[in-house]
């Protein structure tokens, strides 16, 4: 069973920076694909970035350039650094690990493993 948990959330002014941290149990972190969510209360949830197994990364419009994913396969940990946070960016933000594999048979979405959520809040 593949456990996600997360840790850096707080209040910052905006402007302000923090740094998110996903820890994964996991012997294989190094395949998985992962990605971070936000998601604020009635509201849907929402992809914010990506990073393949292979180190690619993308990010949605609303954080690009201000936020940057990254992993360290070693410490089987994700992390997000978000600068320049903005009043539109308290959410709780979640890790994400996609372990589907085609190739395994493993396509279902009980392969997609989820963290509990660390609360990020901006106050102006």
């Amino acid at each position: 069973q593949v456990q996600l948990v997360e840790s850096g959330g707080g209040s910052v002014q905006p402007g302000g920076s923090l740094r998110l941290s996903c820890s994964v149990s996991s012997t294989v972190f190094n395949t998985y694909n992962m990605a971070w969510y936000r998601q604020a209360p009635g509201k849907q949830r929402e992809l914010i970035a990506t990073i393949t197994r292979g180190f690619s990364t993308n990010y949605a419009d609303s954080v690009k350039n201000r936020f940057t994913i990254s992993r360290d396969n070693a410490k089987n940990t994700l992390y997000l650094q978000m600068n320049q946070l903005k009043p539109e960016d308290p959410a709780v933000y979640i890790c994400n690990a996609d372990a589907r594999s085609t190739w395994l048979g493993m396509t279902g979405d009980e392969y997609l493993y989820w963290g509990q959520g660390t609360q990020v809040t901006v106050s102006g």
